[in-house]
């Protein structure tokens, strides 16, 4: 099996901590020269000391912030001006928990911008070079409520689905050029956020212990995921040897999801 990416620069979003960072860490040990993006210097200066260089790899960190999107514009544009990419891992921070009902506007505006529009922004700045050099890797981190809707995480689930059909979509289009666009659905992951959404199911009464005993109950192989269990997939997506894996959902949720 061919996971050689010696030579291939990957650009991972959200890299300096939890499934992002993990994710850059497998692509490094894969060979690839990774530039790590978010948007604290700090944490991007840590997460890229721990990326491995055995093999001649060089690493970047690129620091940018969602919340000024024209900064950001400019900045990724700079960025994809001084270096080809040839993989691209979005992934962004979800939405904070609530129902649809009591959803502001504004919350599905700001969402829909960090989520799909900044990832059109992205596809299209590091589309060319893929094409050019005929090997394309766009890995989408997003979640199983593409699949099935998650309760009180309205805002979430409807964005989710959005970035699943724009990937969809895309790769419908890019194939030809050797470009492969795929998602990779996590299940409850031992992150930051999981952190928020235990604190927010743990309402009436119940202590976060209860919480995460009725989480864990709800996953076959009955424990969480850690970062590097979700980065796995994310890194196999981006190697050669899964060149004809194109337009699909690969859900890493110990077996949670439903539905096939």
């Amino acid at each position: 099996m061919n996971l050689d990416l010696t030579g291939k620069n990957a650009l991972v979003c959200g890299s300096s901590r939890g499934i992002g960072k993990a994710s850059a860490v497998e692509l490094a040990l894969l060979g690839a020269n990774v530039t790590l993006l978010s948007r604290t210097e700090a944490t991007l200066n840590a997460a890229v000391a721990d990326l491995d260089t055995s093999k001649g790899q060089v690493h970047h960190i690129q620091v940018a912030d969602l919340d000024d999107f024209e900064d950001y514009k400019t900045r990724i544009k700079n960025l994809c001006g001084d270096r080809d990419f040839h993989i691209l891992i979005n992934n962004t921070g979800g939405p904070p928990s609530g129902s649809v009902e009591l959803a502001e506007a504004e919350a599905f505006v700001k969402a829909f911008q960090q989520h799909l529009i900044a990832n059109q922004f992205l596809m299209q700045s590091v589309l060319p070079s893929m094409k050019s050099a005929k090997y394309g890797r766009i890995v989408n981190i997003v979640s199983t409520s593409v699949r099935e809707p998650i309760n009180n995480l309205g805002v979430s689930n409807t964005i989710r689905g959005a970035v699943g059909n724009w990937s969809k979509t895309l790769a419908n289009e890019v194939g030809k050029y050797g470009v492969t666009v795929n998602n990779v659905l996590p299940g409850y992951t031992n992150t930051g956020r999981l952190k928020e959404i235990i604190e927010a199911r743990s309402i009436n009464g119940k202590s976060s212990e209860e919480v995460i005993t009725g989480m864990q109950a709800n996953v076959p192989v009955g424990r969480f995921a850690e970062p590097s269990e979700i980065a796995s997939a994310v890194a196999f997506l981006a190697s050669p040897a899964a060149a004809y894996i194109n337009g699909t959902n690969i859900t890493v949720d110990g077996g949670r999801t439903k539905s096939f």
